[in-house]
């Protein structure tokens, strides 16, 4: 397989027939690691809002277990979306995910901004760090994968494209960005979490990495100061390098695709034990298309 087949073969593709197999493309075969990169930034930026910040701060998650609510984010989506939105895999972490949600009073605009940041977050970081930029199959695919997922979690007004993920992204910040401790402690736990991954002695220079590749506005919500100029341009440099290197690789074999490792289930997991575990023990209710 050639570098550019998939490319070639996701253009031939219909967005809107084909968007969870395009997906798929994007997330395990052509950019699994800048996905992640993206989904992982993509939460940070919900941590610049001070009413999302405080209800995540108030569970105490994200001090106490947040490797595992790392883990289990990226874990209801993967079985959300692995062997179909609407096989009987995927709605069944859809309505799981719904149990833990119901327990809190979320507003729907703030579930549509976390929606939007799954949506934009991924499709930016490859456009600025991928080995190539996305094509508008792509974009217009992780836009109809946000809509279905909305669908799913009976979450209302979600838009269907990408630009209307992204206006919705970038007019709720302009609103609704601003300080509070709770921003601060939140991002704080999760860069102590991120950094962990690393060997003691980088732990501090990872951090410092990360804040980095955040946008002022961002950094000012979360009480960070912006990092040197000479540290911006590292970082970005560093990984447009990496971009460079990938782009000279093979294409990742048919046989391989890049799925979670999660550091929380090192011999396996059940979909009871994502969430907190309280949450296996409030009833499940149907989908919106089944009642």
């Amino acid at each position: 397989m050639g570098r550019y087949s998939r490319l070639r073969a996701i253009r031939g593709m219909d967005p809107q027939c084909d968007y969870e197999r395009i997906h798929k493309l994007i997330s395990q075969y052509e950019f699994p690691w800048d996905y992640m990169q993206g989904i992982g930034l993509a939460f940070i930026r919900d941590y610049g809002v001070p009413r999302i910040s405080r209800l995540l701060d108030a569970t105490g998650e994200f001090e106490h277990a947040g490797q595992k609510r790392y883990d289990d984010t990226i874990l209801f989506a993967h079985e959300m979306a692995q062997d179909g939105f609407d096989s009987e895999r995927g709605r069944a972490a859809a309505r799981h995910l719904n149990r833990v949600h119901d327990r809190y009073n979320i507003r729907g605009e703030d579930f549509l901004y976390v929606l939007a940041t799954t949506v934009v977050g991924p499709a930016r970081w490859i456009d600025r760090f991928g080995w190539r930029g996305l094509c508008a199959n792509e974009t217009e695919s992780l836009a109809l994968v946000g809509h279905k997922m909305a669908q799913l979690m009976n979450i209302e007004g979600a838009p269907s494209t990408y630009a209307g993920f992204e206006r919705l992204l970038d007019a709720y910040e302009r609103r609704h960005f601003a300080y509070a401790p709770a921003n601060h402690r939140v991002a704080r736990a999760t860069f102590r979490t991120s950094a962990s991954w690393y060997p003691r002695p980088l732990r501090p220079l990872a951090t410092r990495f990360t804040l980095a590749l955040l946008d002022e506005p961002l950094l000012r919500s979360l009480g960070y100061a912006p990092q040197p100029l000479a540290m911006r341009r590292l970082a970005a440099g560093a990984l447009r390098l990496r971009a460079h290197v990938v782009r000279l690789l093979p294409a990742r074999p048919e046989r391989w695709p890049r799925l979670p490792k999660p550091r929380s289930y090192p011999f396996g997991y059940t979909l009871d034990d994502l969430g907190p575990g309280w949450a296996r023990d409030r009833p499940l209710r149907a989908l919106a298309d089944e009642v």
